[in-house]
């Protein structure tokens, strides 16, 4: 099958970015919109067999975040604000009123689902259901940190170094890091991924400005954005600071959320509406590994009265 044959590549001009996407062919008002949100070191290009599956149900937008795939890939502010996600989000709402698309389902998958989480809290209006996947809130994780996990992840402490350490480090060899980092997190290996993905993400991913903008998104998540976090959870009591919208949570069994975390408690405790969730056979990549099984879990949750 073609690559994304049967969506129309888009160009979104946003504050400060530029945005590439696939969107469905067709009218967005001839059937309900799903914003789908890619993760590290990945590019919207993880969606594609999942996407085919959902498309005459959906109409589907899948952007490369700012910093990844074809998006602008602009050097770090110095507090890393330009990366936070709130800042993403951003770029996703301005992607979504260019459409004409006032409200719409969302699903984030690793750091795509930290985008969702956080556009779910500033823009409640707009988001009608969530899904995240693999993924326990940053803040918790965070809070967390022992050994086990900082083994596990640790890139989340390598690549918030002060730049140009992590960059140069992984700029030395990056196929070899991608191909690592894709192959782990319980997904055994690169089989899973489909070639033409892999021929983008090592496209991608092999570019000094990307190198250098994932980066800036890691430091804006153990920075600027727990501050965002500490924020939010600050007007829980007062009865803000929560996800309103019913949402999914799907995990990997093989994978570390599952391993270390209890993410569907951790999500129910930052949302004030419905929380279903479940693991799944996977890794950490459960869209790849599991493209049939993951559309039929969003066609199901985002289609029930």
């Amino acid at each position: 099958m073609a690559w994304f044959e049967n969506f129309e590549p888009r160009h979104f001009e946003v504050s400060g970015a530029h945005i590439q996407a696939h969107v469905s062919r067709g009218v967005p008002d001839d059937r309900p919109a799903l914003l789908m949100l890619h993760g590290f070191p990945q590019t919207h290009g993880m969606w594609h067999r999942v996407a085919q599956r959902l498309d005459q149900d959906f109409y589907l937008v899948m952007p490369d975040l700012r910093g990844y795939g074809d998006s602008s890939k602009a050097p770090g502010l110095p507090d890393h604000s330009n990366y936070s996600k709130r800042v993403m989000a951003q770029d996703m709402v301005e992607v979504m009123d260019a459409l004409g698309l006032a409200s719409f389902h969302l699903c984030g998958h690793d750091r795509g689902g930290r985008v969702a989480h956080r556009l779910a809290l500033d823009h409640p209006s707009r988001v009608q259901r969530l899904c995240v996947i693999d993924i326990a809130p940053t803040l918790d994780m965070y809070q967390a940190t022992d050994f086990e996990f900082a083994r596990a992840y640790y890139h989340w402490f390598h690549l918030i170094q002060p730049q140009p350490l992590p960059e140069n480090m992984i700029g030395g060899n990056p196929l070899a890091y991608l191909h690592a980092k894709l192959g782990g997190w319980g997904s055994a290996g690169l089989g899973y991924i489909e070639p033409a993905a892999l021929a983008e993400y090592e496209r991608c991913f092999c570019q000094p400005a990307t190198l250098h903008a994932m980066c800036e998104d890691y430091r804006a998540s153990a920075g600027i954005d727990l501050e965002h976090d500490r924020i939010s959870r600050a007007e829980q009591p007062h009865g803000g600071g929560k996800i309103v919208c019913d949402t999914l949570v799907l995990w990997g069994e093989r994978g570390v959320v599952h391993r270390l975390f209890q993410p569907l408690a951790l999500w129910q405790a930052q949302c004030a509406a419905q929380v279903l969730g479940h693991t799944l056979p996977a890794g950490h990549f459960i869209p790849e590994e599991l493209p049939l099984e993951t559309a039929a879990q969003l066609a199901a949750f985002f289609s029930r009265p």
